[in-house]
Protein backbone atom coordinates (compact mmCIF):
# COMPACT_ATOMS: atom_id res chain seq x y z
CA UNK A 1 0.00 0.00 0.00
CA UNK A 2 1.58 3.31 -1.24
CA UNK A 3 1.29 6.19 0.97
CA UNK A 4 1.17 9.55 -0.77
CA UNK A 5 2.20 12.95 0.83
CA UNK A 6 -0.15 15.76 -0.34
CA UNK A 7 0.48 19.38 -0.53
CA UNK A 8 -2.29 22.05 -0.61
CA UNK A 9 -2.60 22.80 -4.28
CA UNK A 10 -3.66 26.49 -3.28
CA UNK A 11 -0.15 28.10 -1.91
CA UNK A 12 3.09 27.37 -3.58
CA UNK A 13 6.00 26.78 -2.11
CA UNK A 14 7.26 30.34 -3.12
CA UNK A 15 3.78 32.34 -2.49
CA UNK A 16 5.30 32.90 1.01
CA UNK A 17 8.61 33.86 0.38
CA UNK A 18 7.35 35.96 -2.27
CA UNK A 19 5.11 38.13 -0.04
CA UNK A 20 8.11 38.18 3.17
CA UNK A 21 10.35 39.88 0.42
CA UNK A 22 7.13 42.01 -0.35
CA UNK A 23 6.60 42.75 3.14
CA UNK A 24 10.33 43.98 3.65
CA UNK A 25 10.43 46.10 0.72
CA UNK A 26 7.16 47.79 2.07
CA UNK A 27 8.95 48.09 5.32
CA UNK A 28 12.14 49.76 3.63
CA UNK A 29 10.17 52.61 1.80
CA UNK A 30 10.57 56.13 3.73
CA UNK A 31 6.99 56.06 4.69
CA UNK A 32 6.31 52.74 6.01
CA UNK A 33 6.18 54.31 9.36
CA UNK A 34 3.49 57.22 8.86
CA UNK A 35 1.38 54.34 7.09
CA UNK A 36 1.19 52.33 9.87
CA UNK A 37 0.77 55.75 12.71
CA UNK A 38 -1.79 56.55 10.29
CA UNK A 39 -4.17 53.24 10.32
CA UNK A 40 -3.42 53.30 14.37
CA UNK A 41 -4.82 56.40 14.57
CA UNK A 42 -7.73 56.35 12.05
CA UNK A 43 -8.75 52.81 13.62
CA UNK A 44 -8.30 54.44 17.34
CA UNK A 45 -10.44 57.54 16.93
CA UNK A 46 -13.12 55.49 14.34
CA UNK A 47 -13.67 53.11 17.55
CA UNK A 48 -13.70 55.60 20.35
CA UNK A 49 -15.71 57.94 18.51
CA UNK A 50 -18.29 55.37 16.15
CA UNK A 51 -19.71 56.58 12.60
CA UNK A 52 -19.36 59.94 13.08
CA UNK A 53 -16.28 60.29 12.01
CA UNK A 54 -16.00 58.52 8.91
CA UNK A 55 -19.55 60.28 8.28
CA UNK A 56 -18.60 63.20 5.29
CA UNK A 57 -18.57 65.66 8.30
CA UNK A 58 -15.71 63.76 10.10
CA UNK A 59 -13.82 63.58 6.77
CA UNK A 60 -14.11 67.36 6.05
CA UNK A 61 -13.27 68.37 9.57
CA UNK A 62 -10.04 66.96 9.38
CA UNK A 63 -9.70 67.10 5.77
CA UNK A 64 -10.10 70.41 5.34
CA UNK A 65 -7.52 70.75 8.28
CA UNK A 66 -4.74 68.53 5.86
CA UNK A 67 -5.28 70.70 3.06
CA UNK A 68 -4.49 74.11 4.58
CA UNK A 69 -1.31 72.62 6.45
CA UNK A 70 -0.17 70.56 3.96
CA UNK A 71 0.34 72.84 1.33
CA UNK A 72 2.45 74.50 3.93
CA UNK A 73 3.71 71.27 4.69
CA UNK A 74 5.49 70.11 1.51
CA UNK A 75 7.46 72.92 0.90
CA UNK A 76 8.79 72.68 4.59
CA UNK A 77 9.36 68.73 3.99
CA UNK A 78 11.61 69.63 0.86
CA UNK A 79 13.32 71.82 2.43
CA UNK A 80 13.88 70.06 5.17
CA UNK A 81 15.34 66.83 2.80
CA UNK A 82 17.48 69.74 1.41
CA UNK A 83 18.76 70.09 5.17
CA UNK A 84 16.72 73.67 5.54
CA UNK A 85 14.14 74.93 7.59
CA UNK A 86 11.20 77.87 7.07
CA UNK A 87 9.81 79.21 10.18
CA UNK A 88 8.65 82.66 8.20
CA UNK A 89 6.01 81.10 6.86
CA UNK A 90 4.10 81.74 10.29
CA UNK A 91 4.37 85.36 9.00
CA UNK A 92 3.44 85.28 5.43
CA UNK A 93 0.31 83.67 5.37
CA UNK A 94 -1.13 86.29 7.41
CA UNK A 95 0.88 89.30 5.65
CA UNK A 96 -0.47 87.75 1.91
CA UNK A 97 -3.78 87.95 3.49
CA UNK A 98 -3.69 91.03 4.74
CA UNK A 99 -2.05 92.00 1.08
CA UNK A 100 -4.59 90.45 -0.72
CA UNK A 101 -7.40 92.21 1.49
CA UNK A 102 -6.51 95.35 1.19
CA UNK A 103 -5.28 95.48 -2.19
CA UNK A 104 -8.77 94.04 -3.55
CA UNK A 105 -10.75 94.86 -0.42
CA UNK A 106 -9.87 98.22 0.60
CA UNK A 107 -8.80 99.62 -1.84
CA UNK A 108 -11.05 98.43 -4.37
CA UNK A 109 -8.58 96.90 -7.06
CA UNK A 110 -9.08 93.62 -8.84
CA UNK A 111 -8.82 90.33 -7.34
CA UNK A 112 -6.08 89.05 -10.05
CA UNK A 113 -4.15 92.29 -8.71
CA UNK A 114 -4.17 91.27 -5.09
CA UNK A 115 -3.88 88.11 -5.96
CA UNK A 116 -0.07 88.57 -7.96
CA UNK A 117 0.77 91.04 -5.04
CA UNK A 118 0.28 88.55 -2.57
CA UNK A 119 1.94 85.37 -3.74
CA UNK A 120 4.10 87.64 -5.35
CA UNK A 121 5.32 88.87 -1.71
CA UNK A 122 5.43 85.43 -0.68
CA UNK A 123 7.94 84.45 -3.07
CA UNK A 124 9.70 87.76 -2.33
CA UNK A 125 10.30 86.72 1.08
CA UNK A 126 11.23 83.38 -0.20
CA UNK A 127 13.85 84.63 -1.92
CA UNK A 128 15.04 87.05 0.68
CA UNK A 129 15.10 84.29 3.28
CA UNK A 130 17.63 82.13 0.41
CA UNK A 131 20.00 84.90 -0.27
CA UNK A 132 20.54 85.84 3.18
CA UNK A 133 20.80 81.97 3.94
CA UNK A 134 23.71 81.42 1.64
CA UNK A 135 25.13 85.42 1.87
CA UNK A 136 25.77 84.69 5.73
CA UNK A 137 26.28 81.37 5.95
CA UNK A 138 23.75 81.35 9.47
CA UNK A 139 21.56 78.82 9.86
CA UNK A 140 18.24 79.00 8.33
CA UNK A 141 16.59 78.47 11.33
CA UNK A 142 18.01 81.64 12.43
CA UNK A 143 17.47 83.58 9.28
CA UNK A 144 14.20 82.70 9.31
CA UNK A 145 13.24 83.54 12.60
CA UNK A 146 14.26 87.08 11.69
CA UNK A 147 12.53 87.42 8.58
CA UNK A 148 9.55 86.23 10.83
CA UNK A 149 9.52 88.91 13.29
CA UNK A 150 10.33 91.07 10.48
CA UNK A 151 7.66 90.63 8.11
CA UNK A 152 5.45 90.20 11.27
CA UNK A 153 6.30 93.99 12.06
CA UNK A 154 5.78 95.37 8.85
CA UNK A 155 2.37 93.87 8.52
CA UNK A 156 1.52 95.19 11.76
CA UNK A 157 2.85 98.87 10.70
CA UNK A 158 1.61 98.74 7.17
CA UNK A 159 -2.22 97.48 8.50
CA UNK A 160 -2.77 99.83 10.85
CA UNK A 161 -0.95 102.80 8.67
CA UNK A 162 -2.82 101.64 5.34
CA UNK A 163 -6.28 101.11 6.72
CA UNK A 164 -6.09 102.32 10.62
CA UNK A 165 -6.87 98.69 11.85
CA UNK A 166 -4.76 95.46 12.44
CA UNK A 167 -8.26 93.16 10.05
CA UNK A 168 -9.84 93.74 6.81
CA UNK A 169 -12.60 92.38 4.37
CA UNK A 170 -12.62 91.62 1.62
CA UNK A 171 -16.39 90.46 -0.62
CA UNK A 172 -14.73 88.63 -3.53
CA UNK A 173 -16.00 87.78 -7.06
CA UNK A 174 -18.22 84.59 -7.19
CA UNK A 175 -15.32 83.45 -9.70
CA UNK A 176 -12.62 84.12 -7.34
CA UNK A 177 -14.42 82.95 -4.39
CA UNK A 178 -15.45 79.60 -6.09
CA UNK A 179 -11.87 78.93 -6.96
CA UNK A 180 -10.39 79.64 -4.03
CA UNK A 181 -12.58 79.93 -0.79
CA UNK A 182 -15.71 77.65 -1.85
CA UNK A 183 -17.45 74.66 0.20
CA UNK A 184 -17.76 71.53 -2.07
CA UNK A 185 -21.33 69.84 -1.22
CA UNK A 186 -21.75 72.68 1.62
CA UNK A 187 -18.79 70.92 3.45
CA UNK A 188 -15.71 70.49 1.97
CA UNK A 189 -12.96 73.09 1.08
CA UNK A 190 -11.86 73.64 -2.67
CA UNK A 191 -8.58 74.09 -1.02
CA UNK A 192 -8.16 70.19 -0.96
CA UNK A 193 -8.00 69.92 -4.57
CA UNK A 194 -5.27 72.77 -4.87
CA UNK A 195 -3.54 70.41 -2.16
CA UNK A 196 -4.14 67.70 -4.52
CA UNK A 197 -2.38 69.33 -7.29
CA UNK A 198 0.34 70.23 -5.15
CA UNK A 199 0.86 67.04 -4.41
CA UNK A 200 1.10 65.79 -7.87
CA UNK A 201 3.79 68.66 -9.49
CA UNK A 202 6.15 68.31 -5.80
CA UNK A 203 5.69 64.82 -5.97
CA UNK A 204 7.12 64.52 -9.45
CA UNK A 205 9.34 67.10 -8.92
CA UNK A 206 10.96 65.49 -5.93
CA UNK A 207 10.66 61.19 -7.53
CA UNK A 208 10.80 61.81 -10.91
CA UNK A 209 12.69 64.65 -12.49
CA UNK A 210 16.15 64.54 -11.71
CA UNK A 211 16.14 68.07 -9.53
CA UNK A 212 15.04 65.51 -6.86
CA UNK A 213 18.04 63.63 -7.13
CA UNK A 214 19.74 67.51 -6.30
CA UNK A 215 17.66 68.31 -3.40
CA UNK A 216 18.48 64.50 -1.79
CA UNK A 217 22.29 64.89 -2.25
CA UNK A 218 22.20 68.62 -1.09
CA UNK A 219 20.29 67.48 2.28
CA UNK A 220 22.88 64.34 2.15
CA UNK A 221 26.95 66.56 1.68
CA UNK A 222 25.77 70.07 0.61
CA UNK A 223 29.92 70.28 -0.46
CA UNK A 224 29.73 67.02 -2.70
CA UNK A 225 26.69 68.08 -4.21
CA UNK A 226 28.37 71.27 -5.28
CA UNK A 227 31.48 69.55 -6.69
CA UNK A 228 29.07 67.67 -8.78
CA UNK A 229 28.02 69.99 -10.26
CA UNK A 230 25.05 70.54 -8.86
CA UNK A 231 23.73 74.51 -8.92
CA UNK A 232 22.98 74.15 -5.00
CA UNK A 233 23.14 77.92 -4.57
CA UNK A 234 19.89 78.56 -7.13
CA UNK A 235 18.41 75.11 -5.64
CA UNK A 236 18.53 76.44 -1.81
CA UNK A 237 16.49 80.04 -3.15
CA UNK A 238 14.08 77.92 -5.45
CA UNK A 239 13.21 75.50 -2.67
CA UNK A 240 12.88 79.16 -0.23
CA UNK A 241 10.99 80.70 -2.93
CA UNK A 242 8.57 77.93 -2.85
CA UNK A 243 8.18 77.37 0.09
CA UNK A 244 7.46 81.05 0.78
CA UNK A 245 4.70 80.73 -2.40
CA UNK A 246 2.87 77.91 -0.70
CA UNK A 247 2.65 79.64 2.28
CA UNK A 248 1.14 83.29 0.43
CA UNK A 249 -1.57 80.67 -1.43
CA UNK A 250 -2.36 79.66 2.00
CA UNK A 251 -3.09 82.86 2.99
CA UNK A 252 -4.83 84.29 -0.01
CA UNK A 253 -7.19 80.87 0.51
CA UNK A 254 -8.13 81.82 4.00
CA UNK A 255 -8.80 85.56 2.60
CA UNK A 256 -11.01 84.45 0.29
CA UNK A 257 -12.51 81.56 2.66
CA UNK A 258 -13.47 84.18 5.62
CA UNK A 259 -13.37 87.17 3.64
CA UNK A 260 -11.38 88.72 6.22
CA UNK A 261 -7.29 89.05 7.07
CA UNK A 262 -6.13 89.84 10.42
CA UNK A 263 -2.44 90.96 11.87
CA UNK A 264 -2.71 87.79 14.36
CA UNK A 265 -2.88 84.70 12.66
CA UNK A 266 -0.50 81.66 10.87
CA UNK A 267 1.58 81.01 13.70
CA UNK A 268 0.37 77.60 14.68
CA UNK A 269 1.29 76.90 11.11
CA UNK A 270 4.91 77.11 11.86
CA UNK A 271 5.34 74.29 14.24
CA UNK A 272 1.84 71.88 13.03
CA UNK A 273 3.77 71.97 9.47
CA UNK A 274 6.97 70.69 10.81
CA UNK A 275 4.96 68.15 12.72
CA UNK A 276 3.23 66.47 10.28
CA UNK A 277 6.44 66.66 8.26
CA UNK A 278 8.33 64.91 11.36
CA UNK A 279 5.56 62.30 11.35
CA UNK A 280 5.68 61.84 8.05
CA UNK A 281 9.25 60.11 8.45
CA UNK A 282 11.82 63.60 7.13
CA UNK A 283 14.53 64.13 8.83
CA UNK A 284 15.47 66.95 10.49
CA UNK A 285 19.08 66.10 9.27
CA UNK A 286 18.30 65.76 5.78
CA UNK A 287 18.80 63.73 3.01
CA UNK A 288 15.96 61.19 3.80
CA UNK A 289 11.66 61.25 2.81
CA UNK A 290 9.09 61.74 0.77
CA UNK A 291 6.14 63.28 -0.48
CA UNK A 292 3.75 60.01 -0.37
CA UNK A 293 5.03 60.35 3.66
CA UNK A 294 4.72 64.22 4.33
CA UNK A 295 0.91 63.61 2.78
CA UNK A 296 0.37 61.33 5.25
CA UNK A 297 1.93 62.34 8.10
CA UNK A 298 -0.06 65.62 7.55
CA UNK A 299 -3.39 63.65 7.25
CA UNK A 300 -2.61 61.65 10.37
CA UNK A 301 -1.74 64.82 12.75
CA UNK A 302 -4.93 66.70 10.98
CA UNK A 303 -6.80 63.33 12.45
CA UNK A 304 -5.30 63.43 15.52
CA UNK A 305 -6.39 67.47 15.70
CA UNK A 306 -9.57 67.16 15.00
CA UNK A 307 -10.41 63.66 15.89
CA UNK A 308 -10.22 64.59 19.66
CA UNK A 309 -13.55 66.88 19.02
CA UNK A 310 -15.46 63.67 18.24
CA UNK A 311 -14.63 61.54 21.28
CA UNK A 312 -15.62 62.66 24.78
CA UNK A 313 -12.16 63.75 25.71
CA UNK A 314 -11.31 66.59 26.97
CA UNK A 315 -9.91 68.70 24.40
CA UNK A 316 -7.24 69.97 25.94
CA UNK A 317 -5.65 66.81 25.96
CA UNK A 318 -5.68 67.19 22.10
CA UNK A 319 -1.78 68.98 22.75
CA UNK A 320 -0.70 65.73 24.60
CA UNK A 321 -1.71 63.43 22.12
CA UNK A 322 -0.24 65.61 19.31
CA UNK A 323 2.65 65.49 21.44
CA UNK A 324 2.93 61.64 22.31
CA UNK A 325 2.43 61.01 18.45
CA UNK A 326 5.20 63.39 17.52
CA UNK A 327 7.36 61.29 20.21
CA UNK A 328 6.41 57.76 19.31
CA UNK A 329 6.25 59.08 15.35
CA UNK A 330 10.36 59.92 15.83
CA UNK A 331 11.12 56.80 17.36
CA UNK A 332 9.41 55.16 14.90
CA UNK A 333 10.40 56.14 11.51
CA UNK A 334 14.21 55.87 13.00
CA UNK A 335 13.79 52.73 12.95
CA UNK A 336 11.95 52.38 9.81
CA UNK A 337 14.37 54.69 8.28
CA UNK A 338 17.48 52.23 9.17
CA UNK A 339 15.41 49.16 7.58
CA UNK A 340 15.41 51.42 4.26
CA UNK A 341 19.15 51.93 4.35
CA UNK A 342 20.07 48.30 5.05
CA UNK A 343 20.82 45.93 2.47
CA UNK A 344 17.34 44.97 0.76
CA UNK A 345 18.47 41.37 -0.09
CA UNK A 346 18.38 41.33 3.87
CA UNK A 347 14.95 39.86 5.12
Amino acid sequence: MNTVTETSPSRKPGDRDGFVAAAGRLTRRPEAGSLLGLVVVFVFFWMVSGAIFVSPAGFASWLNVAAEIGIVALPIGLLMIAGELDLSVGAVIPASSLTLAIASGHYGLSEPVGIALALGFGLLIGALNGWLVLKTRVPSLIVTIGTMFAVMGLTLGMSVLLTGSTSTNIVPAPFWKSLFGSFVGGMFQVTIFWWGAFVVIIGFALHLAPVGNWIYALGGDKVSARNAGIPTEKLTIWLFMLSGFCAAFVGVSQAMVYQSAQVAGGQSFIFNSIMCVVIGGVLLTGGFGSVVGIVLGTVTFAMVNQGIYFTGFDPNYGSVIIGALLLAAVLMNDVFRKMALSNPKKG
